[in-house]
């Protein structure tokens, strides 16, 4: 019988620095991916700042360059120079009568049966008082010129009205404004058609809250 003399060899060390060398290959690699990760947030964050100043920038620039324009009157604030009538003053009775207004134009009172046709209706002749006061009862905004206003004011005021639902426009000598935009009792003289009260005035009052019948029709009436 013969005996190995050789002393027995443990495994065990060989194989704990095989796993010692992955765990740290793990480690490693775990540790470049959160490295990474923070890098890349870092630059994502610092991107957003950076356009985010880039934007105030401009804004603060574009404002610098108009140091001079004013920003337009928000369309439910009070109008410069309307004048208002109170709406228990105003009656609304239907005569077939002539009708002798305050006020020129008028911007209430007693009136014809008939209303005057306002779905955006641009009238090249004066139309009647007691016809217009109708329209204006249905909460049409009625636009006035006399031969004073631009040819290029009226124009542009046609085209706006010619767009826009429960609105008229017609000539009038006899008024004190050269241009002059009328609900029903409320009424305001512009200085074009490029003034922003025009559009303040039609934002506020076609079909707005001072119209007696809202709802009321535009068609059907009387082309003056």
């Amino acid at each position: 019988m013969s005996f190995d003399h050789r002393p027995p060899v443990d495994p065990t060390p060989g194989t704990d620095r095989a796993r010692g060398s992955r765990n740290r290959a793990v480690a490693i690699g775990v540790s470049a991916l959160v490295v990474a990760g923070l890098l890349g947030f870092g630059s994502y964050t610092l991107l957003e700042r950076s356009e985010a100043s880039e934007r105030t920038g401009d804004s603060t620039a574009q404002d610098a360059k108009q140091p001079g324009q004013e920003r337009p009157a928000p369309a439910d604030g009070p109008i410069a120079g309307e004048k208002t009538w109170d709406a228990k003053e105003l009656t609304r009775n239907h005569v077939t009568t002539d009708v002798t207004y305050p006020m020129e134009p008028p911007v209430g009172g007693d009136h014809n049966p008939a209303w005057l046709n306002c779905d955006g209706v641009v009238y090249e002749k004066a139309v009647p008082n007691v016809n217009a006061v109708h329209a204006l009862e249905h909460g049409a905004v009625w636009v006035t010129y006399n031969g004073k206003a631009a040819d290029a004011d009226v124009r542009k005021l046609a085209s706006r009205v010619e767009s826009t639902p429960y609105s008229l426009m017609s000539p009038y000598e006899g008024q004190a404004g050269t241009i002059m935009l009328t609900a029903w009792g409320k009424q305001v003289t512009v200085d074009g058609a490029d003034d922003g009260r025009v559009a303040q005035f039609f934002a506020q009052y076609v079909q707005g809250a001072q119209t007696p019948e809202p709802g009321a029709p535009c068609t059907g009436g009387v082309d003056g």
